[in-house]
């Protein structure tokens, strides 16, 4: 739906609420999907049943481990399609990149944006001032499709997951939980 919106700078140009959103998303990712919300936990099983109440999302109870990012995870579809995914996240051993995170807090860990092209997306970011903290990885909880991530300058946390080119939508957009 496209709402017009009022200008606050006195002219009469209107902006759509599609056009407002657009601008809002980094402009380095192009045609860019918001695919999932990750939080950090110190445990899956002791936070699920929860977690899920207050976000209304269902779990089907599965946790995938996925050895090269060190984590364990696992996807809550929303009762309402239009809200979005989550991604609990616990760490996999002492090694584990998000112990340091979970130190220090628990909650909204990362933003991921499902991007065409992960090679150009890195380096428009790049270009754009973003730091890139993890090169292209495949991810087990996505059947190998790769990941990186990179951080915007006020260190917000963005995973970027390429996009599987014999789909145009994820499996996430059908509240599909991914199978391993």
């Amino acid at each position: 739906m496209t709402l017009p919106i009022e200008p606050m700078n006195g002219s009469d140009e209107r902006q759509s609420t599609d056009s407002l959103f657009e601008s809002a998303w980094p402009s380095f990712i192009g045609r860019a999907r918001l695919h999932h919300l990750g939080v950090v936990v110190q445990s899956i099983s002791a936070s699920a049943e929860e977690f899920a109440a207050s976000m209304s999302a269902s779990w089907s109870g599965q946790i995938i481990h996925d050895p090269l990012q060190r984590v364990r995870v696992a996807f809550f579809a929303p009762a309402n399609p239009r809200n979005p995914v989550f991604e609990l996240v616990e760490p996999a051993g002492e090694g584990s990149p998000v112990t340091n995170f979970l130190s220090k807090r628990v909650g909204l860990h990362h933003i991921c944006y499902e991007i065409d092209d992960l090679e150009s997306g890195l380096r428009a970011a790049s270009g754009a001032g973003y730091v890139v903290t993890s090169t292209p990885k495949p991810a087990v909880a996505f059947d190998g499709r790769r990941i990186a991530w990179v951080s915007s300058k006020t260190r917000l946390l963005m995973e970027l997951l390429e996009r599987d080119g014999t789909r145009t939508e994820v499996d996430l957009a059908d509240r599909e939980i991914p199978s391993v």
